[in-house]
């Protein structure tokens, strides 16, 4: 796969971008690209051309994360403000808003089947499962302590949780935190399975690859690297490096040939699986890259955002 500049939106919002996904499409539009900044917006955008198509207000604080649920009709916004708001893509109406203790809530993203909305716990040291029907609360998955530690030690802290991601069949929860461990939890039997171990700083990104590869799991870590696990096995597969710094983003193409990665060096890179290397360095941001999504589907184009205030879009071939 290679990667080709696009377009690129400078000042596409008035602060840092921290936050992008892609809004799958429906029988009426195409996919839409969906970003979130500290400048407390969130903004959809036409996916070729990236002509704003509408900012909705509501938040207070900036926005750390925004998620689209896979029919493509509704999508919701995180923020440092506590709150988790749900709206309807398309007429920007409130559905639900989702409150959280401070600091409790980051990452987050919908299940494959759209039937719950898992959000990482920040301060919690979990992740908290609501319905997406009822929008209540239906579960909270917590990390176990590491053996050995008393409740009185300070390892909770370290446990802050910044990363969630599904695996395909909607079974599997992972996490990432602070201290750099990844907890893999049994979702139906609200059961925490195991830690996959290998990053020693914190782990801001995760992404199941497609099926039939669902086993593996790719994570982003501020130590520098992208590790690829056997999230079933608790085995590490493998290990790439090449970013100057923290990596802050990975995301695999639908095909789950390539993946791509953003950078606090301010690069986007994208890399090969079994090269495990990377094969191509985009240069377009000033400051570093908070978020890197390919568009589900076709998977023919990836998007980055960043702390200069731009969104890049990219073809993939």
């Amino acid at each position: 796969m290679k990667l080709a500049g696009l377009k690129s939106v400078e000042n596409a919002h008035d602060e840092s971008v921290w936050t992008a996904t892609w809004v799958p499409a429906t029988d009426t539009r195409p996919a839409l690209l969906l970003t979130g900044s500290l400048d407390e917006t969130v903004k959809l955008w036409r996916p070729d051309e990236l002509e704003l198509l509408r900012t909705n207000t509501g938040h207070c604080l900036g926005v750390v994360s925004v998620a689209a649920h896979p029919s493509g009709v509704i999508a919701a916004s995180a923020s440092l403000d506590s709150l988790v708001r749900v709206f309807d893509v398309d007429t920007n109406a409130t559905i639900a808003t989702l409150e959280a203790p401070p600091s409790e809530v980051w990452q987050m993203q919908f299940n494959p089947k759209g039937t719950t909305l898992a959000v990482a716990g920040g301060g919690s040291a979990s992740i908290k499962l609501w319905n997406t029907a009822t929008w209540r609360l239906i579960s909270t998955l917590s990390i176990p302590r590491p053996e050995g530690s008393k409740p009185s030690d300070k390892s909770s802290s370290k446990k802050f949780v910044l990363s969630v991601a599904w695996s395909p069949d909607g079974r599997r929860l992972a996490c990432g935190s602070m201290d750099g461990t990844i907890s893999i939890f049994d979702v139906a039997r609200a059961k925490f399975l195991h830690h996959l171990e290998g990053h020693y700083m914190p782990v801001r990104s995760l992404v199941f690859s497609p099926e039939p590869d669902s086993r593996k799991l790719y994570s982003a870590s501020d130590d520098g690297h992208v590790h690829i696990y056997d999230a079933e096995g608790k085995a590490l597969i493998g290990a790439m490096s090449g970013h100057a710094s923290w990596v802050l983003s990975v995301d695999v193409s639908p095909d789950g040939e390539a993946i791509a990665t953003g950078s606090s060096d301010k690069t986007v890179r994208l890399w090969d699986f079994k090269m495990r290397a990377a094969i191509q360095t985009m240069s377009n941001h000033t400051d570093q890259v908070w978020a890197v999504a390919f568009r589900p589907g076709g998977g023919d184009r990836l998007a980055s955002v960043s702390d200069d205030k731009s969104i890049s879009l990219y073809h993939c071939s």
